[in-house]
């Protein structure tokens, strides 16, 4: 009980800082929701259907708004429409945080969701937590294929060889640029800067006294992909997949060429800080404010339909020295709950089966911009069609599938990630007002290892 108390003060001690997720839920406003609970607000485990037959029925916990939300509605729809054993209630319960956060209150009885969305940042607490069963168990059970889903999107969520929960809205960062403000400053247009001091160079010659040549979100998810497509680890003990991490990494040689990246065009006048908010760097890529930027592959359809100019995407940029190494998994996956009834389970299975299908994941690809974890997927005519209009899909698909799987790549797990994209924030803000890179740097490290160390004992 001691240890349960603690880990739960913990939780909640992380997860009430505010985090920005990338692979967001934040694509619209979270004001509309959809319940589909019974009058008393519970769910039960079995429901009349129109001809009298009983069916078993769960919950489905996910944070999507927007256009994700009416996807997963349209989705539910499908899967209880397809079969008449199982319904499967969607409700939305607000951010990843205050979803999370409602799991803990019910996490591990009967009365918790047999399904939840968590994004990827809460991966180590969720498997310390003992509110799931892994999807391995499932998998096994069932001789799942598994090789059927997209290599580099399983690799986060697998652990120890063991798949803990079911990947469902992945996204990867990718750079956007003005192919029009290329041609003007005598660039090539299909050719973006592939380094980082091509980068520098491009963003030099497109400066001008309206527009900033680069910008990045202020936002510890893209330090890390620049970190890792160099093949650098963000913590110790194999990136906290052999053990649980005890000393922070990305200060090293590969953090503070990052940082450095930055500090050349920050100082240069070529780079545009646009602070932490999403909307306020996709707006001024789109009025003409920044010439290049980084920006999450599920917000590539928004850049182009909002640009008045021709709009192209490129792999994200990696140091000189290095090969690049490519992208981590974002986003978030489906956890199953353990202590519900296992028929819930059961039900729960079935439907993330359904939702694997090629046929369902063309749709969300299509829907929501983010990919499709069956690749089979991009074979089917709507989204050839898709991406003969939008040929920039292609693009960061291509990104990910050429991804060198490894420690780098697999993604770090730490379960103080929330705290540790907090002090990058606070760093990268140090840097640009024009602090020594190494120094606030290690700043950031300093604080990512003490909230490494609590949680551990916390944990003990």
């Amino acid at each position: 009980m001691k240890k349960t108390f603690r880990l739960g003060l913990f939780f909640l001690f992380v997860f009430t800082l505010t985090v920005l997720s990338a692979c967001t839920n934040s694509d619209s406003s979270n004001n509309s929701s959809s319940s589909s609970s019974n009058s008393n607000g519970e769910s039960s485990s079995s429901s009349e259907n129109g001809s009298g037959e009983d069916k078993v029925t769960i919950e489905f916990w996910h944070a999507m708004s927007g256009s994700g939300q009416e996807s997963i509605d349209e989705i539910v729809k499908g899967f209880n429409e397809s079969q008449d054993k199982y319904q499967v209630n969607a409700e939305f319960q607000g951010s990843y945080e205050e979803s999370l956060t409602k799991l803990r209150g019910v996490g591990g009885t009967k009365d918790a969701p047999a399904i939840t969305q968590v994004f990827e940042v809460g991966t180590k607490y969720m498997i310390d937590s003992g509110y799931i069963e892994p999807m391995q168990s499932f998998i096994d059970k069932d001789n799942y294929d598994l090789s059927q889903l997209e290599e580099n999107i399983l690799n986060y969520y697998r652990v120890d060889g063991k798949l803990y929960s079911m990947p469902f809205n992945s996204s990867t960062p990718v750079m956007i640029y003005n192919k029009d403000a290329f041609k003007e400053a005598g660039l090539d247009p299909e050719k973006a800067p592939e380094t980082f001091s091509e980068v520098i160079d491009a963003a030099a010659k497109l400066k001008t006294d309206e527009m900033y040549g680069f910008s990045m979100l202020t936002y510890g998810w893209f330090f890390e992909q620049l970190v890792a497509t160099q093949g650098g680890l963000y913590v110790n003990e194999d990136n906290g997949r052999s053990g649980d991490a005890t000393e922070a990494l990305f200060n090293g040689p590969e953090g503070l060429n990052v940082f450095r990246f930055l500090d050349t065009m920050n100082k240069a006048g070529t780079f545009g800080n646009f602070g932490t908010n999403w909307d306020d760097i996709r707006s001024a890529f789109a009025t003409g404010k920044v010439a290049m930027y980084m920006d999450s592959s599920a917000g590539v359809a928004g850049a182009i339909n909002n640009a008045p100019f021709e709009v192209g995407v490129a792999y994200i940029p990696h140091a000189d020295e290095v090969q690049r190494n490519g992208v981590v998994i974002g986003g978030a996956s489906l956890w199953m709950s353990k202590g519900i009834a296992e028929e819930e389970q059961e039900a729960a299975w079935e439907f993330m089966k359904y939702l694997t299908t090629h046929e369902v994941q063309a749709k969300w690809h299509l829907d929501t911009g983010y990919f499709a974890i069956n690749p089979k997927a991009y074979d089917e005519e709507i989204v050839k069609e898709k991406w003969a209009e939008y040929p920039q899909y292609k693009v960061t698909v291509d990104q990910l599938q050429d991804t060198i799987p490894g420690l780098a790549t697999q993604g770090a797990l730490i379960s103080v990630f929330p705290e540790s994209r907090q002090q990058i924030v606070t760093a990268l803000e140090e840097l640009y007002q024009g602090k020594d890179p190494q120094e606030v740097l290690d700043k950031a490290a300093e604080g990512t290892n003490r909230a490494m160390e609590i949680a551990n004992k916390t944990k003990e």
